[in-house]
């Protein structure tokens, strides 16, 4: 079984890294203020694909050059200057090699030469077009509008100039596939300049790599509904070649709506030489099924997430909504259910989709999901980490669905959420190791289906029968069952009790954390010389406050756990089964508590409870503790502890430097790999200068409530420590402050600290 592994190497970028790429990006980037942002792509990365076979067709004429010389050689024309002409110029000796043919007019040289004219966009599109007239293959793929879009001449001669300077097609640089990696390079930062937009056609290459991993495409048919630019293609094509296979072992089949996303996927796969069937025009997969009759053994794809305006309404009958209708606000399901129509019945579905689809609970969603979990068809489900996407900051899913799983019930479950390294402030890329770890996981425990919950690591993976699911209310979210990092060894009694005996364990809990509470108040006022009457016998008799302190805060710390996962993670006491909310929430509490959901950015939420973001009730605190005597702090992954007590490190020198932090208050220290916080707990106190401090808005959300959430949701919370962070401010404040959370009524959380702290919460 794959293990998690405790350390990882520091990310390769999964980009291109050819030396000139900023120079070219700096130079296309002048063109937006010419042309709309959305546009100016096509420009650029139409000047790239023409530069590609140029230098192609050029390095197979100097081929033929050199054999038409070579006196050894078939071609050797012996001066017959006609007969070498003709050679030159023979479309076939060209097609033999993959390599499209170039009209002259569409040569590079030919317009480099005429870049400065007023023209040239002219030219542009005068080759373009004699290059679609003479490759049936790239009919009506090529961009045939530069003089159209009104471009500056100077302008598009500076871009000529510079991309002159690169190898694209020569035979050294199609070894290396710089074109492709440029490719791939020019999306990722187009993606990112242009918001929604560039997401809709690119997928990070580490994503996809993910995908092909765990599918394993290597013969049959691959398919892809939402096909963008055609990286997953290009992806499943490496991975064929990479275990030895050949690109001929897999037929592709793709679809894509958007005009000019279809033209770059044409462009992206025939520059590789990859033959694909992606119809004759762009076409909506909804409405225009453009392969209506194909079985595919692979689906891969990345549909775009939450689209409200998709044609529901037209499409209320439909032969694929096997599981139900999906609803006409929401195409998440349509997207998911067309996977599996067009599955063959050996197949293997592998799709990116949002993690509201995995808790979803509007009535068609979750009946779909709760047939299809009974059907056996969800293999796995991965929640990876945010910042994967260029337009995107917020954590997606992959689901993998199999046709045929006759061997075993299970779903295994994988949170992947703290895999990845940040690359940049706001992206995060997933590493080859991260890659492998997660596909050997699955791919293990898929070959080895008697192994049952044998693939099991705490926080990391999880398998669950479809009875354990159906305890979940049929949600899939990874976080419900692989468990957290916090979570004490013996709090599978939370998650294994039976619902008549949840009750029990609630109610012991709470026993417990009130006697130790008790004991432990009535030593304390033994101490200061003012006994209770109510006394207990064994604290009279022997005052140990150091032990009687530990097993409170240990029964508080196993109560708070158990309750935290039952109340705002499993949302318990909202799921319609009054036996499980009879058994999680005292009476006292049941009022407090709604029946319904609400669907959210963060997905499908207690209805009352809502989303906000951390600017809500954080305040930056920057005040130095001066001449005051305090006690000096460190941030740990355990939280805040005493220097003098913890550490056998000397204090700060210069201690008056200090940050000031008061009761409440949530500190931030220095790390470079795990987030280290805690929240104040005594009066007063002192860190470091370059910890970052907040107070926190108790109106909002009650500071030990959060520090629980953000222990227990660690996974989600790594991205906000800056890239590198070594000295200085330890953690992205703009990010954190604009970060979105789940906020329950102040109510519910009082209810939350008085049951499992035994006291009530100020």
């Amino acid at each position: 079984m794959a293990k998690k592994k405790q350390t990882k190497k520091k990310s390769e970028s999964n980009g291109a890294a050819l030396g000139f790429e900023e120079k070219l990006w700096a130079s296309a980037d002048k063109l937006r203020g010419s042309i709309d942002a959305a546009e100016y792509k096509h420009v650029v990365l139409g000047l790239l694909f023409l530069k590609y076979i140029s230098d192609a067709f050029q390095a197979r004429r100097e081929e033929l050059e050199a054999l038409i010389a070579d006196p050894e050689s078939d071609y050797f024309t012996d001066g017959d200057d006609d007969w070498a002409n003709q050679t030159l110029e023979d479309k076939d000796e060209y097609a033999s090699k993959n390599v499209f043919w170039v009209p002259p007019e569409a040569r590079w040289k030919q317009l480099q030469a005429q870049a400065k004219r007023p023209d040239i966009a002219k030219l542009i599109d005068d080759g373009m077009y004699a290059i679609e007239r003479d490759n049936q293959r790239l009919k009506n793929v090529l961009p045939r509008d530069y003089a159209r879009r009104g471009i500056p001449a100077e302008r598009l001669g500076e871009l000529i100039d510079l991309i002159s300077g690169i190898g694209l097609g020569d035979k050294e640089s199609r070894a290396k596939d710089i074109l492709g990696r440029v490719y791939e390079y020019f999306l990722g930062k187009f993606a990112a300049a242009e918001g929604k937009l560039g997401g809709e056609f690119y997928t990070p290459r580490s994503i996809v790599k993910l995908l092909v991993e765990m599918i394993e495409p290597f013969k049959g048919r691959v398919y892809d509904p939402a096909c963008g630019s055609g990286g997953m293609f290009v992806q499943a094509e490496r991975f064929v070649e990479a275990h030895e296979g050949k690109a001929t072992d897999i037929s592709i089949y793709g679809q894509e709506s958007n005009p000019t996303t279809w033209k770059l996927a044409n462009m992206n796969l025939a520059l590789r030489g990859i033959e694909a069937h992606l119809g004759e025009k762009h076409a909506d997969t909804f409405h225009n099924d453009m392969h209506k009759d194909l079985k595919a053994d692979f689906i891969l794809a990345n549909p775009p997430f939450n689209v409200s305006d998709w044609g529901g309404e037209r499409r209320r009958e439909d032969v694929r909504w096997k599981y139900g209708t999906p609803p006409v606000g929401n195409a998440n399901y349509a997207w998911i259910q067309h996977f599996i129509h067009h599955l063959a019945p050996n197949g293997i579905a592998g799709f990116v989709m949002v993690n509201a689809a995995m808790t979803s609970t509007s009535s068609q969603e979750r009946a779909a999901r709760e047939a299809m979990v009974r059907e056996g068809l969800v293999d796995c489900v991965v929640a990876l980490p945010g910042h994967l996407f260029y337009t995107m900051y917020s954590p997606v899913c992959i689901w993998i669905m199999r046709r045929s799983r006759t061997a075993h019930d299970r779903t295994l479950f994988i949170d992947a959420r703290d895999l990845g390294n940040m690359v940049e402030r706001t992206h995060r890329e997933l590493s080859d190791d991260d890659i492998n770890l997660v596909a050997s996981t699955y791919t293990s425990w898929r070959d080895d289906p008697s192994s049952g919950n044998g693939h099991a690591v705490p926080g990391f993976c999880m398998s669950a029968s479809i009875a354990d699911i159906e305890k979940k209310s049929f949600a899939l979210d990874p976080a419900k069952y692989v468990g957290s990092p916090i979570e004490s060894e013996d709090g599978d009694e939370w998650a294994s009790a039976s619902i008549p005996d949840l009750a029990q364990v609630v109610n012991s809990h709470i026993t417990a954390v009130t006697e130790h509470v008790e004991r432990l108040g009535a030593g304390m006022r033994l101490l200061a010389g003012s006994p209770s009457k109510s006394l207990p016998i064994s604290v009279a008799k022997d005052l140990d406050l150091p032990r009687l302190l530990n097993e409170t805060l240990a029964a508080q710390s196993h109560l708070a756990i158990g309750l935290y996962r039952r109340w705002f993670v499993d949302y318990v006491p909202v799921i319609e089964n009054d036996t499980q909310a009879d058994a999680c929430v005292p009476d006292k509490y049941k009022s407090l508590f709604p029946s319904s959901f609400t669907s959210s950015l963060l997905g499908d939420v207690p209805t009352g409870w809502r989303v906000g973001t951390f600017r809500e009730f954080l305040r930056p605190r920057s005040e130095r503790i001066g001449d005051q005597e305090a006690p000096e702090y460190s941030a740990t992954v355990r939280g805040l502890e005493r220097r003098d007590l913890r550490f056998n490190k000397s204090l700060a020198r210069s201690s008056a430097k200090n940050k000031k932090i008061c009761r409440d208050d949530i500190v931030f220290g220095l790390s470079r790999r795990t987030l280290n916080f805690g929240v104040m707990r005594e009066a007063v106190g002192s860190v470091s200068p370059v910890y970052e401090v907040f107070a926190i808005d108790t109106g909002f959300y009650l500071p030990v409530l959060l520090e629980l959430h953000m222990r227990f949701n660690i996974k989600g919370y790594i991205d906000i420590l800056k890239l590198g962070a070594r000295e200085g401010a330890p953690i992205d404040r703009e990010y954190l402050m604009g970060k979105d959370i789940l906020i329950p009524p102040i109510d519910v959380q009082h209810a939350f600290v008085e049951l499992a702290y035994g006291v009530a919460s100020s």
